[in-house]
């Protein structure tokens, strides 16, 4: 009798012990994998340069109320878009007003989109 009741607190400890093993495992993926997508970033601004071969463009901007020049990387992935018309790398120019959502990779910024968009008119005062 004595044997079963020690092999049975064994086994509850055991028991105890892998399901609060395997629940903290758990709550520590969904961490992971909530820390992996990084935040999107937005800049707006007008296109100072283009490099296609580079595939990069520096916009210039205000950003927390200061005149800022951005560079940004472009990839295969980035949707360069004007209204609902898809654009493409050719139809980037310089002076071209843009609004970019960007995401960071180590110190370089990758635009996921970019967002062409017509000059506000200056307002009247």
């Amino acid at each position: 009798m004595m044997k079963r009741m020690i092999f049975l607190v064994a086994l509850l400890t055991l028991v105890a012990f892998v399901s609060g093993a395997m629940a903290q495992q758990k709550s520590t993926s969904t961490k992971t994998a909530t820390a992996e997508k990084p935040k999107l970033q937005k800049f707006s601004g007008v296109i100072e340069k283009f490099d296609e071969m580079a595939k990069t463009i520096e916009v210039k901007g205000k950003a927390k109320k200061e005149q800022k020049t951005l560079t940004f990387a472009i990839d295969d992935k980035t949707k360069i878009t004007k209204g609902k018309t898809t654009l493409t790398l050719a139809d980037l120019k310089e002076g071209t007003h843009v609004s970019i959502q960007y995401e960071k990779d180590g110190e370089e910024m990758v635009a996921v989109a970019i967002k062409v968009s017509e000059p506000k008119a200056p307002s009247k005062k």
